[in-house]
């Protein structure tokens, strides 16, 4: 049986990121934080004390698309930041397609304030479900 891990989800967008964690022991979510930094060496050191703070083993990030899978302007954006963080950090990261994550919240006035970090649990959960681990 693999060790669980811990994995670290990430909403990119360009005003703000949503960040959430999940283990695939339980493959349970939690919304953390949204950073909401003007510059990019702001928005990588709270990235980066998250980091510190929860150790992940992974990191996944959404990956924007048309409603149809083709790509657009946020889909190269979040790739470059996917490649930032693993260059960074020397993490793994796993890709999530996330077209529909903040159109399922939208409608959830008590996740409104926090919708980019809730986005970011729901990738991680779509994750766990893409990737089966420990028979869940």
């Amino acid at each position: 049986m693999p060790s669980p891990l811990t994995v670290m989800g990430f909403d990119y967008g360009t005003r703000r990121i949503g960040v959430a964690i999940g283990n695939t022991l339980s493959c349970t979510t939690q919304a953390l934080a949204v950073i909401a930094k003007d510059h990019e060496d702001a928005r990588f050191a709270a990235i980066a004390s998250l980091l510190k703070e929860w150790a992940p083993n992974l990191l996944v990030v959404g990956l924007p698309t048309h409603p149809d899978g083709a790509a657009h302007e946020m889909t190269s954006k979040a790739q470059r930041f996917g490649n930032q963080l693993a260059g960074r950090f020397k993490l793994p990261v796993a890709w999530v397609d996330e077209r529909y994550s903040s159109v399922v919240l939208e409608g959830d006035s008590q996740m409104r304030d926090n919708l980019d970090a809730h986005s970011a649990a729901l990738l991680l959960e779509q994750y766990f479900a893409e990737h089966p681990f420990n028979g869940n």
